[in-house]
């Protein structure tokens, strides 16, 4: 892959080492607080930031397979607030989902967040309240469970992949809740980050064999990533593992989604090598790596498998009870009405309100869920995107599978990309009691009308 000097100089200008992921000052406590912190380009002062604990990304969350995460959510923040774990299978009052189960922790309050984390894997936290704001603020970290036999890698690091929309001097932009946003692609910025710094330049050597734990933090934008002098394979996706590992040549993330990668340094000593961003035509280092010295003379074999999760298999896909969800509405779309808050509403009046989507017919969180399961249940749902942009939909407290036309069955997963004018089938085992959440995390398009929500009994 050829990078041009304009691209290196661009991605290198305010490189540094990698910057640490904090750890917690308390076991206890996790604070959702206003911070600064130098987040622009070299050449700028420090970004008004909310983070957990004050800092991008928030502190890191580790714990084993089977662990328990204790919590007590301090809210310092000027507005309402909670905290979801996200791709947790989780017990339901503790998801973190404001207005569906729990109320938002207004500003000086707490609440106690207390669950086991029964499957390894890369995971993260972000608040569930005005989260197209609160997000694009900083509001986020990183949640690893490790597996009871990890793989053999030299390195383990993060990579929480973000975009920032910033003004001129180096600020974040104010323009929230923009109709061109929600009726679009979703806020898309402009200065990307990884862990809350510029893309970064760290030594490395050659045979060297790291794991590369990668998450989509942006509220809208899509990355398409590439490797440069690395040999890689995908070994788990939304932290949930592979069967085998596959190559790693190009990977697409949609927001929220994650991607753990196993690779090898294939550079020669003295060269670089690189995790790329793809847009429009041209390559941007996220992360670069400069070969110095050797790790062992020649590549490690290729990585095993990792340890499967307990995700419960799917019932016979035949007698599953099957739901379609129709996404509409957006710029250049179709949609001429939908339900609101119980009453039909012409498009004219949906965007007087903010709502620009709707799914199955209904803008905004709806009364009535899309289906209702029994404890055990296999559930199938056809999404049909009949609107112009791309959708990444995540399913609340489950992993999925895509049901291929020929009956196939893709990876588990908690959040799909179906693309515009395209649809796709998942199928669940519906094992976990409550009401869930079924929403885009392109988060305005969640504001902006494109949520619903699935009941377990």
């Amino acid at each position: 892959m050829q990078l041009s000097r304009r691209n290196f100089m661009a991605s290198t200008a305010a490189a540094a080492l990698l910057p640490n992921i904090s750890v917690a000052q308390s076991a206890t406590v996790l604070r959702a607080v206003p911070g600064m912190q130098h987040i622009a380009p070299e050449g700028f002062g420090e970004t008004d930031i909310w983070g957990y604990e004050g800092g991008v990304p928030g502190p890191l969350i580790r714990v084993p397979q089977g662990g328990r995460i204790t919590r007590t959510f301090r809210n310092d923040l000027p507005q309402g607030s909670s905290v979801h774990w996200h791709g947790i299978r989780i017990d339901n009052k503790m998801d973190g989902v404001v207005g569906l189960t729990q109320d938002a922790v207004e500003p000086g309050d707490t609440f106690s967040y207390d669950f086991t984390v029964p499957d390894a894997g890369t995971y993260w936290y972000h608040p569930h309240n005005r989260t197209w704001e609160q997000m694009a603020r900083g509001l986020y970290g990183p949640l690893i469970v490790e597996e009871s036999t990890p793989p053999e890698v030299d390195r383990d690091d993060i990579f929480l992949i973000d975009d920032w929309r910033l003004n001129r001097d180096g600020k974040i932009d104010e323009s929230f809740g923009q109709p061109m946003d929600w009726s679009h692609a979703g806020r898309i910025g402009n200065w990307i980050t990884v862990n809350g710094r510029a893309p970064t330049v760290q030594t490395v050597k050659q045979n060297e064999r790291m794991r590369l734990r990668l998450v989509n933090v942006a509220n809208a934008r899509i990355f398409d990533l590439a490797l440069d002098g690395l040999q890689g394979w995908i070994v788990a996706l939304d932290g949930q593992p592979l069967d085998k590992p596959i190559a790693a040549e190009r990977l697409t993330l949609a927001p929220s989604q994650r991607a753990d990668l196993i690779v090898d340094v294939t550079a020669a000593e003295g060269e670089n090598a690189a995790l790329v961003m793809l847009d429009r035509g041209e390559a941007f280092y996220l992360a670069q790596f400069t070969v110095e010295g050797r790790a062992r003379d020649a590549q490690m074999p290729e990585p095993e498998a990792l340890p499967q999760n307990p995700v419960p298999a799917l019932g016979d896909l035949e007698t599953a009870q099957r739901v379609d969800l129709l996404m509409e509405g957006g710029a250049m779309g179709q949609m001429r009405g939908a339900v609101m808050n119980g009453e039909a509403k012409t498009m004219g009046e949906l965007a007087e309100n903010g709502m620009f989507w709707a799914l199955n017919g209904m803008a905004g969180l709806p009364d009535e869920p899309l289906l209702t399961a029994e404890r055990g249940e296999t559930i199938r749902i056809k999404i049909i995107n009949d609107t112009g942009f791309p959708h990444a939909m995540h399913l609340h407290g489950f992993h999925f599978r895509k049901i291929e036309e020929d009956g196939t069955q893709g990876p588990l997963r908690d959040t799909i990309l179906v693309e515009r004018n395209k649809t796709a089938e998942i199928a669940f085992v519906a094992d976990n009691p409550g009401d869930w959440l079924f929403h885009c995390h392109m988060l305005e398009h969640t504001a902006a009308g494109m949520l619903t929500w699935v009941k377990v009994a």
